[in-house]
């Protein structure tokens, strides 16, 4: 069942004080106001100083030139390595109190401060939350240099920095293996399918699932009795594992309402029979569609309406070919799977798993691969879907050996979730012939798959990946950014295990903002926190994706790329509001783009339901 909002805030207020450490002595609202305005008493001055709006912002303005000015003197009233923070929490701030972005989004986050500052309660209905309170108190903190990034340094490090030779050398080397331990220790919590005793607990859920079928071991190895045993209702798998009450009710309703739900009988013996909040729960996310995704999956068939929200149909000069690139298209023969991700992008395309009319029709199939004839500047085709490699060997040969007599076409890459969810679709036969069309020097034949979680690798998954790397093919890997795989250290555990099995680190995607997967969304600052705190503790080889943001229409921009996006606005309810520049800045005049994230605050309340620490993630507010 879905969380009452009482209980929501409840959970909140939890988090809140473990984040400051908070009594009960008076209401928690008040306290974050008390917070706030303790967080930096010059802007509080100059908020309470007047009601006037204009001269407010002025004054504001005026302030922080005089801080910039600052930080760029000798003086070192603000420490140095909080500095650069401060910039950039300078720059966030008179971005979301100048009439230029109070006028694109709607919102005036100096307005309600001003609200704040003046009235002395604040009602119950009120648009102002906790999560804004949060977000204002860590930025009022940030541009008067008291960032709380750093924990107090250690006897190690300091003495580090005064010693030189060998000596530093030895004391640099402790001071790197506490690091390390701190690593492995959320490691541990996330061990692939290949670690400790998982093989075992998965084997015997194999032969669980066979007696229930009625299959051997030969049918389980064979991709064509799985794929006829996918389990697309309730009760088969509520008999096999034990699902909680909302669970059920979203599968009932899933199965009621046409709302596509699969799963391989393979990729269920990857989940416990009893629930558990650590890895088992990341691989349920998957497939297990939360109860808000299905009611608002059902609220957009009602009307009939398509839930495009990556546009791809302005993006589509002809049915089955998308293009967003100069050099890349995608062609999409044919749109089911052969289980559901509940946060994949192209929900709205499909209708049912393993759907009999999935496959196009020859007459459009033949009209796209016609298509790139008439477009010799397209080389890199990505042919996804749905997952192509539902397709017969037959049809998917066809449309190999059209796509190689085109002399422009030197990369084709097939995008496929079978070798995390159907392993032994990889035959020995298909294998073959997937190779013959890569020439070296000539055309690439490259796997783009979307492992999401250490935990969905097992003895099969990597099996698959060796048989591909042996056929000389690359594999890579695209994950989405979601609350079950973003924990402390647990993309850059996925990371580690990927390379181990031969698949290299592609894409990591922060989740589309739509609105049915809300669930699954999380904030664009924990992305930017990931790749600076975690991923840069490995090595290059370990680290190779690349963090982005899909512009709907537009395509894939950077998030490391900070001169492409800037926090524009701090909505009443919290909520960071982005501006993204297209990835043609400074190409082609295309507008920019405007994005609505979740809170931070909310994000961190999930994470602490799972047992985590919000304490251990409290630099996320500092990353604009």
């Amino acid at each position: 069942m879905e969380t009452p909002p009482q209980a929501l805030l409840s959970q909140k207020e939890k988090t809140i004080q473990k984040l400051f450490n908070l009594t009960n002595k008076k209401n928690i609202f008040t306290q974050l106001t008390d917070l706030l305005w303790q967080a930096n008493p010059e802007i509080r001055k100059i908020i309470h100083a007047s009601k006037n709006i204009e001269k407010i912002r002025q004054n504001l303005f005026k302030h922080f030139q005089n801080t910039e000015l600052e930080l760029l003197s000798l003086s070192e009233t603000i420490p140095p390595n909080n500095q650069n923070i401060t910039f950039e929490a300078l720059k966030a701030f008179k971005n979301i109190i100048s009439p230029k972005y109070e006028n694109i989004t709607k919102h005036s986050t100096l307005n309600t401060l001003l609200i704040l500052a003046h009235q002395k309660k604040i009602s119950a209905n009120s648009d102002i939350n906790l999560d804004f309170l949060i977000e204002m108190i860590y930025l009022l903190k940030s541009v008067s240099g008291q960032a709380d990034i750093y924990h107090t340094a250690s006897e190690n490090l300091f003495q580090f920095l005064h010693t030189n030779g060998r000596k530093a050398a030895e004391i640099r080397t402790r001071i790197l293996d506490e690091l390390t331990k701190q690593v492995s220790i959320h490691f541990q919590k996330y061990p692939s399918g290949l670690e400790k005793n998982i093989p075992q607990i998965r084997e015997k859920n194999k032969k669980r699932i066979l007696a229930y079928f009625k299959g051997t071991e030969k049918d389980w190895h064979s991709y064509k009795w799985q794929i006829k045993n996918v389990i697309k209702d309730l009760k088969p798998i509520n008999e096999l594992i034990n699902l909680h009450e909302n669970e059920k009710e979203a599968i009932r309703l899933a199965a009621l309402h046409h709302i596509p739900f699969g799963i391989t009988p393979y990729y269920l013996s990857l989940m416990d029979q009893n629930h558990n909040q650590n890895y088992d729960q990341a691989i349920r996310a998957q497939v297990i569609p939360p109860l808000p995704y299905i009611k608002q999956m059902i609220k957009c068939k009602n009307r009939n309406s398509v839930c495009d929200f990556m546009e791809e149909y302005s993006t589509s000069p002809i049915d089955l070919i998308t293009r967003r690139y100069p050099f890349i298209a995608i062609f999409k023969p044919f749109n089911t799977c052969a289980q559901i991700c509940v946060y994949c992008q192209r929900n709205w395309e499909i209708q049912e798993v393993l759907d009999p009319h999935a496959l196009a029709s020859k007459e459009k199939i033949q009209q796209a691969l016609n298509w790139f004839d008439e477009h010799p500047e397209i080389g890199d085709i990505l042919i996804t879907g749905g997952d192509p490699m539902i397709m017969t060997d037959q049809t998917l040969k066809f449309i190999l050996d059209n796509l190689a007599q085109k002399p422009h076409v030197y990369r084709i890459r097939i995008g496929t979730r079978t070798p995390v969810v159907l392993p032994m679709r990889w035959t020995d036969k298909c294998l073959k012939m997937l190779a013959s069309y890569h020439v070296p020097g000539q055309r690439e034949i490259a796997i783009v798959t979307h492992f999401e979680h250490s935990a969905e690798i097992s003895p099969a998954s990597m099996s698959c990946i060796q048989k591909i790397r042996q056929k000389n093919l690359s594999v890579y890997n695209q994950q989405v950014f979601t609350p079950y795989n973003s924990r402390k250290f647990e993309t850059a555990k996925l990371r580690r295990d990927l390379r181990l099995i031969g698949v290299d680190p592609y894409y990591t995607f922060n989740p589309k903002g739509k609105e049915e997967t809300e669930d699954y969304r999380v904030p664009i600052a924990r992305i930017l926190q990931e790749r600076k705190e975690e991923a840069r503790l490995f090595p290059g080889l370990d680290r190779t994706d690349e963090p982005v943001f899909n512009v709907p229409r537009l395509g894939k921009n950077h998030l490391r790329a900070g001169q492409d996006h800037r926090l524009i606005m701090i909505s009443p309810n919290g909520r960071r509001i982005y501006e993204f520049d297209p990835w043609e800045k400074n190409i082609q005049p295309v507008p920019s783009y405007h994005y609505t994230d979740i809170s931070i605050l909310d994000y961190l309340t999930k994470l602490s339901q799972r047992k985590e620490n919000p304490q251990d993630y409290h630099t996320i507010w500092y990353y604009y």
